[in-house]
This record gives C-alpha cells, structure tokens and sequence, in this order.
C-alpha cells in the first residue's frame, strides 16, 4: 500500500463506512446475509496461512465476516491440480463432494492473466505479497558478497530442499539444464523441509518466505533472503480473494472491510502471531 492511501483508508474506517453493505445486494451477499454466515474457502494443510481452521488465512476470513456483520464458516479443502480448478470448486460452480461453492476464496493470486482465463469469478483484495525466499546454511552456503545473489552452483555439490510441485520444484529441476537435479530433495511441504534444514540434512531451502519464516521462528544461524535469479520468472505475486463474477456488491463489501482492517493495523498484527512479516503489495 502506497503512502498516500493509508489515510483514506484511516478516514473510511473512522467513518464507519468501509464495511457498509447496501439494503438490497447481488444473490450471493444477500444469501449470505439471509443465513447469517459467510462461507470462507481455506487452503488445508498450508501452514502458516491456514491448517484446519487455524492460521493467517483463517484469521483473517474470521475479521472480514466480523466486519460484514457475519459469522464466519470456514471450508478447508485440499488444492486441485490447478488454480482454475480450485476456483470452479470452491468459488462459481462447486463440487460434487464438497457441495455448493463458498461465497469467497482466499489465498487466490491476484493475477491479470489468471483473472482473464477464468471469467466465472472477481479475484481483487490483495492483501500480501509473496516472495520466494532461500533458506540456506551459511557455513555451506556462503553469501557471494555484494548484492549478488547465492550461486546456484553450490548446489551441484551440496542438498536443496523443496516441496514436490510447486513453483521452487520447478525451477531448481531445470535450471542451469538439469545440473542440479541429483541434489534436490523433494518433501511433502515446506515445514518437513525446513525441518530437515534444521537437522543438518540439507544445505538450503527455496520456498515462499512467508512459509519459510514461520517454520524457521527462531531458529539460529539459518539466513533467509529473497531469491534474484534472473531465470527463476516468477519471483513474486500479491495474494487476495476471489467471489463469484455476478457478485459485486459482495466484493465492495469485502473490499471495503479489508481496507479497514489494513488501516487499524489487523492484517499486519494476525501476520506477526503467526511469524511472518506481512508486505503490503
């Protein structure tokens, strides 16, 4: 957030109109409304944002229904193969086992390219940026000095940890042609990595930062920086939600109460308990 819109959004929450909602809304507010409840699709097992009904995302979801005047009903679900289909799943169509969709989604990327290929929904609310990040042990990893960033060399020697099929998987697979696939080493999530990090059993780490420093806390020595390698193509993206393409008012709705929750400090202090430092996009 730039500084010249967080007193507007002081000034909105002052006023209490930031959360106002309209007599009459599009169906899916209106629903939401009749019931009571704002039904809240979560990311299962994807600490620290959400395991259960727990974390960052939860939180979260938890204060805009607050702010809206609902209750809030949160629906963990586990990842599709791909974000579209998540968003069919658990936005605009639902799913066969898990029933009607949720009124809105969170953790989506707030992407041009992801929002145009799938015009069934509105992905807006960006409320964190998300970098991928290297945990290394710098005793075996040592910084190149300067602002250059840690050769990828090293890793044709020493282990990196990843999650199987994720973005970070992708890359180190192949980059530099493939040299370093004897040395990744593929866990089921970030925490098992770092985990493994901790134990000595691997050099580095490349992941999402947000996961990295949660599971990291406090541990000694292990330094974790932002990855610069010009071949990795996405370095970073904004973090949001997503509602129905015919549910406007909804996402006013929601647009508005993040936007007070940005200006009072909520969003900023639900990162910090989970131990990760929240950056405005």
């Amino acid at each position: 957030m730039t500084p010249t819109r967080r007193p507007f959004l002081k000034a909105l929450a002052a006023l209490g109109l930031a959360a106002s909602l309209p007599a009459r809304a599009d169906e899916v507010l209106d629903a939401a409304r009749s019931r009571g409840r704002l039904r809240i699709a979560l990311y299962d097992k994807f600490p620290p944002y959400s395991e259960g009904e727990q974390g960052i995302d939860a939180e979260l979801g938890q204060a805009l229904a607050a702010r809206l005047g609902l209750t809030p009903q949160l629906i963990p679900f586990k990842a599709d193969d791909d974000m579209a289909d998540d968003l069919r799943n658990m936005v605009w169509k639902g799913h066969y086992l898990r029933g009607e969709p949720a009124d809105v989604m969170l953790h989506v990327p707030v992407d041009r390219i992801l929002a145009d290929a799938n015009d069934k929904v509105r992905i807006f609310g960006a409320y964190h940026l998300e970098t991928i990040a290297l945990a290394r042990e710098p005793s075996r990893v040592p910084a190149p000095g300067g602002s250059a960033a840690v050769s990828l060399e090293v890793f044709t020697r020493e282990k990196i940890g990843v999650e199987g099929s994720t973005l970070a998987d992708s890359f180190l697979l192949g980059v530099l042609r493939g040299r370093l696939r004897d040395n990744v080493v593929h866990f089921r999530s970030v925490r098992e990595a770092v985990a493994a990090l901790k134990d000595g059993q691997l050099a580095a780490v490349l992941a999402p930062r947000g996961e990295l420093d949660a599971a990291l806390g406090s541990a000694p020595g292990i330094v974790v920086e932002d990855a610069r390698y010009p071949e990795l193509s996405i370095k970073q993206w904004p973090v949001g939600m997503a509602v129905k393409a015919d549910a406007p008012d909804l996402q006013a709705a929601l647009t508005h109460a993040l936007a007070e929750l940005q200006a009072d400090g909520t969003v900023a202090a639900i990162f910090r308990k989970h131990g990760v430092r929240q950056v405005n996009p």
